[in-house]
């Protein structure tokens, strides 16, 4: 071998044999072309940077995604195709409360609110028009270009970047945006380029595959195969890194925070289960069976075992007669037949509200103020400001005299005990309370960031739970946003991270940021 030759194990070989081609290209890019996994890559990334043969630098790219949504129309077909595949295939003019029969005849399902939602599209692109009731085709080329439209869920079947999407493509894609079809998201993207060193030995042959290895076996040594062989050289001089000094974590020593400005306003603590009936997540909260946070999309299910019990059957009977007529709530409530089957499923909470509402109805009436830290789950995707996996704080405060501005005076009290400076107020809905508002805390970096839902819990709530005479101001806090915010991480994904350079950092942070409440 050549004094100037440069021999890589075979992997490395590859990276820079197709990146000497290219300006610069992602990690994605790069691992699509070679045909292996991205992460299996960065290992060897590292080695070439640290050879002076690679360099890398980050960038925000657009991609677009399907949502649950879009997936669902993966499946089964965008109504507006598939009713195009149905006037195509009936050659008829049908009523428009006749389409889904005539549709499963062709053996295709679609329902009228389906029906309804693909006329609107159609009609849209001056593709049918409706005469009393019934759809008339006018632009059958139209109707047969609005089947290509499938094959645009396909290509975004996988995230693809905006950019690389086909000018006849955008103004589709942006439509299914509008529709809530796809969506787009920002992604940090690892960009790689060889340097001029490396192109200079790669274009003279001196950058060569060889076989690494780390260790020599005795079959190697007795067949002499290690002398065709790339062996991995260590260098014994470099010390070995520092264990670091054990200590917490400073998100675990931020909730322990969190939970002393609880109790040094007058809250005491309480726990409930993380799998929990759907009675005590949604229906004992007024939320309706139907509600959109209920699909499969918005909440863990589990599987094995798939239901539970509901022990208090008067209980049951109380909220499934405000869910139907309002009972003795003097509301209408939802007017729908409440099924206790699905009340007894069992989910991953969505939310700590249920232990709130479990205390509600061991306590009843009176005068007390509880508070719950811990985790909930739903199936977001995970990018910088959401987590399938995140922590609330809940609380509630019983009394009989309480109004909306105490509710107000608490928020900015341990608004101003966590440490938010500013802060700010807005009306907000929900199902369970009313009034309600949501609060808002600034980040440097991301702006007015949304930390607080709150508002005094509806009669349709607190009087099937057994209380009376009493109020009960409830709220609810994201406090991964709130540790964000006080500690300057724009990003909820590091609030995990592994890396022991930015713990140190945060840690640090964290512990400058005590002092200074303590201080203030």
């Amino acid at each position: 071998m050549g004094s100037n030759e440069l021999v890589l194990p075979q992997g490395e070989f590859e990276i820079v044999r197709v990146l000497v081609s290219r300006q610069a290209m992602s990690v994605d890019e790069l691992s699509a072309m070679l045909g292996v996994d991205a992460s299996s890559l960065m290992r060897s990334i590292a080695e070439l940077e640290n050879m002076g043969l690679l360099t890398t630098s980050r960038s925000v790219r657009k991609y677009v995604e399907l949502s649950d949504e879009g997936k669902r129309y993966l499946e089964i077909g965008l109504p507006e195709v598939r009713l195009a595949r149905v006037l195509l295939g009936c050659n008829c003019k049908p009523s428009i409360n006749e389409v889904p029969n005539v549709a499963r005849g062709l053996g295709i399902d679609l329902s009228i609110n389906e029906v309804n939602y693909a006329l609107s599209v159609l009609t849209r692109l001056g593709i049918v028009k409706i005469v009393k009731g019934i759809i008339e085709v006018v632009n059958y080329e139209g109707l047969r270009e609005v089947l290509n439209r499938q094959n645009v869920l396909n290509l975004i079947r996988v995230p693809i970047p905006e950019d690389e999407l086909g000018q006849g493509y955008k103004s589709l894609v942006q439509e299914f945006v509008r529709r809530g079809i796809a969506r787009v998201r920002e992604r940090s993207v690892l960009i790689l380029s060889v340097t001029d060193r490396a192109r200079d030995l790669f274009t003279k042959g001196l950058i060569k595959a060889g076989t690494l290895i780390t260790a020599l076996t005795p079959e190697l040594i007795r067949s002499g195969a290690w002398r065709n062989m790339l062996i991995k050289s260590f260098d014994l001089s470099v010390p070995p890194p520092q264990a670091p000094i054990n200590t917490k974590h400073f998100f675990a020593e931020f909730l322990r925070f969190v939970k002393e400005v609880f109790v040094s306003l007058g809250f005491e603590e309480v726990h409930g289960p993380h799998v929990e009936l759907e009675f005590w997540n949604f229906d004992v909260l007024f939320q309706p069976q139907d509600h959109p946070a209920r699909e499969i999309h918005d909440t863990y299910f589990l599987k094995y075992p798939g239901t539970g019990k509901i022990l208090d059957r008067e209980l049951m009977d109380r909220v499934a007669r405000t869910h139907e007529d309002g009972w003795v709530t003097n509301s209408r409530g939802w007017g729908y037949r409440w099924d206790p089957n699905k009340a007894v499923r069992l989910v991953l909470r969505t939310q700590t509200t249920s232990v709130s509402a479990r205390t509600l109805y061991r306590r009843g009436d009176g005068e007390y103020r509880v508070f719950t830290v811990d985790r909930v789950f739903r199936p977001e995707v995970l990018d910088p400001k959401h987590s399938m996996e995140f922590h609330q704080a809940d609380g509630i405060v019983v009394g009989e005299n309480l109004s909306f501005k105490h509710l107000l005076g608490i928020l900015e009290a341990l608004a101003r005990g966590m440490g938010l400076r500013r802060v700010m107020f807005k009306p907000a809905y929900f199902p369970f309370t009313s009034p309600s508002v949501e609060g808002y805390a600034y980040h440097e970096k991301l702006g007015w960031v949304e930390f607080v839902g709150a508002g005094i819990f509806r009669p349709e709530v607190v009087i099937p739970l057994g209380i009376r005479r009493s109020r009960v101001l409830a709220f609810g806090m994201g406090l991964d946003r709130i540790a964000m915010v006080l500690m300057g991480i724009d990003d909820i994904r590091d609030l995990f991270t592994k890396d022991l350079n930015t713990l140190r950092s945060y840690w640090t942070n964290f512990s400058r940021f005590i002092n200074n409440v303590s201080m203030g």
